[in-house]
């Protein structure tokens, strides 16, 4: 028996089914955009552990600014006695978040909670109960979060009761033939229907919907939802946790058509591979909360904010947007030119080296997951690892560490060739 055989059946018996596993193979070490499991095989990762390892897998910065800060100390509580790391940090999310006017940032472990945090805050705001978010969204894995969530199947499903005044509008998608129109129609009759404009806190959306298929918003979307959100004194919030740091060719995908959101949330790739997560806005509506209203004792945990401080060096220093940008030219047009050669492929679609292609039966719009699971396996057969997506599970999506170099990038491509080419 293979060491990945023996420690997935040990992991089976010992770990809930709940929480189960895509692939395993079980990582004994990783570099770059290369890992390597207890058998001694070799992946190219086109995953980046869903977006987090932006910066690469063991980054030398993050690792350093990581050692230091355990011999350091490595808890306090930033609650309790905070520590000057969690100050610059916030400093330079406050810097990098989109708009001119004062901001500041709140910290805590997880995307899920960052979300609920900004929902929180935004209540403080307005003094309003309904939130809107869409259709094929996904915000996080607590009740709040999936009740945000617009996908039953695996978050929801079992798992209500979910809190109430939460309202679902569709997400616009040419592919899916849904209009900006019809997005905007469907909210006018939602404050027709089932609650007035002001009854509503906040408009959430993801930029470019995750797990949702990597759908990319119409132009002119975001600007006439930011819009509208402003004009009805709604807030509007950006969840960034899978789009942000440089993932898309920005710094934040939002940037893309110059929208400034009234909060901004993040997470993922914020910290090279540690646990955490912020909320970012403006400073009136951050502030609205009573002191003590928001945290939680690992939030902004020191280790983490060292790691994200070094993760945020990288980004600069090797200028990860830029290089997310040249991976979208290389893999969009390796994308497009697999689409025109196999139908089986529908859409291609991302921004940056945030990628995706759905999978359709030939001639038709209609889901084809058997397509997309034969793809996956293929691919790490041959040792390329991708992930899956997509409100009806055809979604092949894309993210390399930004830093892969065009090589190993094109060794990838080469295999997702051969694997379509098997189907």
């Amino acid at each position: 028996m293979s060491r990945n055989s023996e420690l997935q059946a040990r992991k089976v018996a010992a770990v809930a089914r709940g929480q189960g596993n895509m692939f395993s193979n079980f990582v004994d070490h990783a570099l770059n955009a290369e890992l390597w499991d207890v058998d001694g095989k070799r992946y190219i990762d086109f995953g980046a552990g869903i977006a987090v390892v932006n910066t690469g897998h063991s980054h030398p910065k993050v690792v350093a600014a990581v050692k230091q800060q355990v011999e350091n100390f490595s808890h306090t509580c930033i609650m309790v006695n905070p520590y000057e790391s969690g100050v610059t940090l916030a400093e330079k999310l406050n810097a990098l978040a989109p708009g001119d006017t004062p901001k500041k940032t709140i910290f805590v472990s997880t995307g899920a909670e960052a979300v609920e945090n900004a929902v929180k805050i935004a209540r403080a705001h307005t003094g309003r109960r309904g939130i809107i978010a869409f259709n094929g969204g996904f915000h996080g894995r607590t009740n709040m979060t999936m009740g945000l969530t617009g996908k039953i199947t695996p978050y929801k499903n079992l798992f209500g009761p979910f809190p109430g005044e939460i309202y679902h509008v569709p997400f616009p998608s040419d592919f899916h033939e849904v209009s900006v129109a019809d997005s905007m129609i469907a909210i006018e009759k939602l404050f027709k229907v089932d609650i007035a404009p002001t009854d509503v806190a906040a408009i959430l959306i993801e930029p470019i919907q995750g797990e949702g298929g990597f759908i990319v918003p119409p132009k002119g979307f975001l600007p006439a939802l930011a819009k509208y959100s402003k004009e009805n004194g709604i807030v509007f919030i950006a969840d960034e946790v899978q789009t942000g740091f440089a993932r898309t060719g920005h710094m934040f995908a939002v940037e893309e058509e110059g929208v400034v959101p009234d909060m901004v949330v993040t997470a993922k790739g914020i910290a090279g591979g540690l646990p955490l997560a912020a909320v970012t806005g403006r400073a009136e509506v951050m502030d609205s909360v009573h002191a003590s209203g928001l945290g939680g004792t690992y939030g902004g945990n020191p280790i983490a904010c060292a790691a994200a401080l070094g993760a945020m060096e990288t980004m600069e220093e090797e200028n990860l947007v830029a290089r997310a940008r040249h991976i979208g030219e290389i893999l969009g047009s390796a994308l497009r030119d697999l689409a025109k050669k196999y139908p089986v492929i529908g859409e291609v679609r991302g921004r940056g080296a945030m990628q995706a292609i759905e999978l359709v039966e030939p001639g038709t719009k209609n889901p084809n997951t058997a397509a997309m699971n034969a793809v996956v396996k293929y691919c790490q057969s041959q040792g390329v690892l991708v992930l899956t997506a997509g409100t009806y599970s055809n979604v092949v999506r894309f993210l390399p560490p930004i830093v892969i170099t065009d090589e190993l990038l094109k060794d990838a491509l080469s295999v997702l060739e051969e694997a379509f080419a098997s189907l």
